[in-house]
């Protein structure tokens, strides 16, 4: 277990990408499924995340390649420690082997899946025949099905099974439509940056940002209600074994992070998007994004870090390794993304909007 801190920042990170990747296709999907007219104005923008894949694979070899340093009961198979006698009693589900083919079998599909919705989304545009709008239709059908599952899969292998013996039944909803959240605040965020460079070949309108604002409103509930589903049955139902993991980290050693990201998470959005007036003004909603996000960070690295003994895990950010590995990520992720923007003309080059404002 040890450095189990440092390597929890890597599968964070893992994490935050792979969902960043995922999600701007699930969004697209959805807002095409409930026939949003104003998908048509970030539809693209959002899509443009799939260019994170790459990464978000290298990202997941090296978690997978890191054993134990990444998986606890892998740890406590293998030398009898942190859990008791949970190397006895590990399922079926946890066999190490089973996980890295279920993982990269798993990664390969949805990246598949998710592109094949790019093109036909590409070819729905230009191409306004019956069969062109219904294949798109179809596959958009289906996103939101291997979303689900998928991301249960990876809640289940990366977060809730770091203590062998700990069950929630909602924790795969609770896990997506966690990161889900973090990717509205991102995408919202983004779009206010994009804006104000002035580099879309189309503006962003207000009331765009008034929608995203309604979302992450509707989103900060559906996390609060899921959050404290799982919650309230463990610690109504009296169940000592399920409530270990929850105050182990909200009353030891990482308290201040859980309710550092329950106040960003949920207290911050609830109170501040609730207002009308707020959800009007792009900077405030900005400002709510930013917090969701660092929030839903610092919630991914808690669920992960905090379910092992105090001795083997860390403040996030305390040491030169964990900083050093998240600034190669956010450099690689800026490149991958700006690349694939600029290649497909969803944004132009600086030097262009210069021309442009002379």
């Amino acid at each position: 277990m040890e450095n189990f801190g440092s390597w929890s920042v890597l599968t964070t990170n893992f994490l935050i990408v792979l969902y960043l990747a995922l999600n701007g296709v699930t969004l697209a999907a959805v807002l095409h499924l409930v026939n949003g007219k104003w998908r048509f104005k970030v539809r693209n923008i959002a899509v443009s995340m799939a260019a994170l894949f790459p990464l978000a694979f290298v990202l997941l070899i090296l978690v997978l390649a890191n054993g134990e340093h990444t998986f606890t009961w892998v740890a406590a198979a293998a030398h009898g420690g942190g859990h008791g006698d949970a190397e006895h009693h590990l399922s079926g589900w946890l066999n190490y082997d089973f996980l890295v083919a279920r993982q990269v079998i798993g990664f390969f599909i949805m990246a598949g899946l998710y592109t094949l919705f790019i093109k036909w989304q590409h070819e729905s545009d230009v191409d306004s025949s019956y069969a062109a709008q219904r294949r798109f239709r179809n596959i958009a059908l289906l996103i939101p099905f291997f979303y689900f599952v998928y991301g249960t899969m990876v809640a289940w292998d990366f977060e809730m099974t770091q203590d062998p013996l700990w069950h929630s039944a909602s924790y795969g909803v609770y896990h997506f439509q966690s990161n889900f959240h973090m990717y509205l605040a991102f995408l919202t965020v983004l779009l206010f940056f994009l804006n104000r460079s002035g580099s879309l070949e189309e503006e962003i309108e207000p009331k765009i940002f008034n929608y995203m604002a309604q979302f992450m409103l509707a989103m900060t509930i559906l996390w609060t209600y899921f959050y404290f589903t799982q919650y309230l049955i463990m610690w109504y139902g009296r169940l000592p074994m399920e409530m270990g993991r929850f105050d182990a980290m909200m009353y030891n050693g990482f308290a201040p992070l859980w309710w550092t990201f329950l106040t960003l998470k949920f207290i911050i959005p609830l109170a501040t998007l609730v207002i009308n007036p707020n959800r009007h003004n792009p900077p405030v909603i900005v400002a709510v994004a930013c917090c969701i996000l660092l929030g839903s960070w610092i919630e991914r690295y808690t669920w992960i870090a905090g379910s092992v003994d105090p001795a083997d895990y860390h403040m996030p950010m305390s040491s030169f390794v964990d900083i050093a590995l998240t600034a190669l990520v956010i450099g690689a992720g800026y490149y991958s993304v700006r690349f694939a923007m600029l290649r497909y003309g969803i944004i132009r080059r600086k030097t262009d909007v210069e021309v442009k404002v002379e």
